[in-house]
């Protein structure tokens, strides 16, 4: 189970601090302590972990920098943030390198802004303990797979005839070498990888078919132990490439005295898994730098603009600057959707159940697409059922989410003065939620296609916009263990449901699940 975030906050004004810790715990960050002191919260540093640190800047025991300064001396592996007036922020760009913030927010922040920072931040701050847990399970892996040569290499000379079919059918390069390290035995894969027929490859050296100052081939093609090489390259004499392989080297030693001992090599071609590493650190750092930075940029400046602290604007410059601000936000979002559904394709976003009502947090979804419905003069209907007996236990914030999307897609598609229709029922342990539209409805041959990722439009000519909207709604649900669905077809509406089997309980202690 991963380690809770674990967040101190540091601020001389009690309303600040108060207000951060109701925030962070509605987000369900409920390990978070608070200080106004400087020296009270380095004391508790002293034996207490915590791995992000958010602090004020302008303080009168110490600045934030100097506080953050100390504190990284204690946990120097802590995401640090400095909380900074505008004012301060040449200053605090200054510093940035000296003391190792992670991130500085200018006041007054954005909360969504400011959760999106805390969760990137802790994600950073446990990016060294996954390392080694990643380490740890290569290194697993390395002597699993070295078990696994010692006993095939054990049972090579009995089992020659079965092995050489083995071998030439076998996806990896496969290669057999004498102490000397002449070549004896080539699979056809090693062809192929080197680009040389098996009679061409007889004449060579091990040595020549590899790039790498690191292998010491004497003492490997003297000593007894089985090897894994990693982070070499192979070439090809055919197209000139250097190809990134991995090498599983095994002694086999000679069974009779007219015989001498081999050295067999298997080769694993890591093109493949090194170009998707590229793209997928390619996709992030895209992301989250060319996208994300100056659309937050944008908003920031657009808001500077629109409170009138740089002037006064007219009515039509107000205008024009709110859609253009709206048109950032729009990009914004699809920028965290994206990451979020790498996040839940990746297998590193994990989720964080709460107990929780759940009546109040559909209201809270039905407000804010109200004005959208009211706008096109809609009415939404409100059926629930036994929601007050029971807690529901979930990620909150991804159901938020997922409730959010059909609401709005709901909205979106039923016409002016349609009826919206929202069912919520707790039947037993299981959690029940729909939403029907009047709208046009479509094919029951394009429901499959609405849940798939980048989908945009049927033959109804139903959009559902980027496409991941629906495709992540499925991924949350399907992370709690449940079912979405949708019933629809021409001309008769739509309904979308989701059901959480399992995830109503009475509430009987306070408790928070990472999953």
């Amino acid at each position: 189970m991963k380690q809770e975030c674990k967040i101190l906050i540091l601020d001389d004004d009690k309303l600040v601090t108060s207000s951060l810790k109701s925030l962070l715990n509605l987000e369900g960050f409920n390990d978070a302590v608070i200080f106004n002191s400087p020296v009270n919260a380095l004391e508790y540093l002293k034996n207490n972990l915590r791995n992000v640190i958010i602090s004020d800047f302008m303080m009168e025991e110490m600045n934030g920098l100097e506080f953050l300064s100390e504190a990284k001396k204690i946990y120097p592996n802590a995401s640090m943030i400095l909380l900074t007036g505008y004012a301060d922020k040449e200053n605090a760009i200054k510093a940035i390198n000296d003391v190792g913030l992670y991130k500085y927010i200018e006041k007054p922040w954005d909360n969504d802004e400011l959760i999106i920072n805390i969760k990137n931040a802790y994600e950073r701050a446990n990016l060294i303990e996954r390392l080694e847990k990643s380490n740890k399970k290569l290194r697993d892996y390395s002597n699993h797979l070295e078990d696994m040569v010692r006993e095939k290499t054990a049972d090579i000379l009995e089992m020659n005839e079965r092995l050489s079919a083995v071998i030439n059918n076998c996806a990896d390069s496969i290669i057999v070498s004498d102490k000397t390290g002449a070549l004896t035995e080539i699979n056809p894969a090693a062809e192929t990888l080197f680009g040389m027929s098996e009679d061409i490859l007889k004449t060579k050296n091990i040595r020549e078919l590899f790039l790498s100052q690191e292998i010491n081939w004497n003492e490997l093609l003297n000593g007894t132990e089985e090897k894994l090489i990693r982070e070499i390259e192979a070439i090809n004499v055919v197209n000139g490439k250097k190809i990134p392989v991995e090498i599983n080297s095994a002694f086999i030693p000679a069974k009779y005295e007219t015989e001498s001992a081999h050295y067999v090599f298997v080769i694993r071609n890591i093109s493949f898994q090194k170009e998707m590493d590229r793209l997928r650190e390619d996709f992030i750092a895209t992301l989250t730098h060319d996208l994300r930075t100056p659309s937050l940029a944008s908003i920031q400046t657009l808001e500077y603009f629109l409170n009138g602290k740089l002037g006064n604007l007219s009515e039509k410059q107000t205008m024009l600057l709110t859609t253009m601000k709206k048109s950032h936000e729009d990009m914004l979002g699809l920028v965290n959707t994206l990451l979020e559904v790498y996040k839940y394709e990746s297998g590193r976003l994990k989720l964080v159940k709460t107990y929780f009502k759940f009546e109040p947090l559909i209201e809270e979804c039905i407000n804010q697409v109200k004005t959208l419905a009211e706008s096109k003069n809609q009415h939404i209907e409100k059926i629930f059922v036994n929601l007050d007996k029971s807690d529901v236990i979930a990620d909150r914030n991804e159901i938020r989410r997922v409730i959010i999307n059909l609401l709005g897609n709901a909205v979106k598609y039923t016409q002016e003065n349609g009826n919206i229709e929202i069912k919520a029922e707790i039947e037993g342990k299981d959690v029940r939620f729909s939403v029907k539209d009047n709208g046009e409805g479509i094919y029951k041959k394009d429901i499959p296609l609405l849940f798939k990722r980048f989908s945009q439009g049927t033959q109804a000519k139903r959009s559902i916009s980027t496409g991941l909207g629906l495709y992540l709604s499925k991924q949350i649900i399907d992370a709690h263990k449940g079912k979405i669905w949708l019933e629809s077809d021409k001309n008769k509406g739509s309904e979308f449901f989701f059901l959480l089997p399992d995830s109503a309980v009475v509430k009987d202690e306070d408790k928070v699940w990472t999953v």
